[in-house]
């Protein structure tokens, strides 16, 4: 019966601190774009051609 009297504790403040860095990245606009990343690595671009001591096997 003591774990839980810390474990209850414990769960309830990671799940404050969770929730915390949910509102946070609400307040900051992380949320904002959320298919472009998706889209802009798909794109051609910027790429480097492999040099001569690169190999894909």
């Amino acid at each position: 019966m003591s774990a839980l009297a810390v474990l209850i504790p414990v769960s309830v403040g990671m799940g404050l601190v969770g929730l915390g860095a949910f509102f946070w990245a609400l307040r900051h606009d992380q949320f904002e774009d959320p298919e472009g990343n998706a889209a802009r690595i798909l794109a051609p671009g910027d790429r480097v051609p492999p040099t001569e001591g690169d190999s894909d096997v």
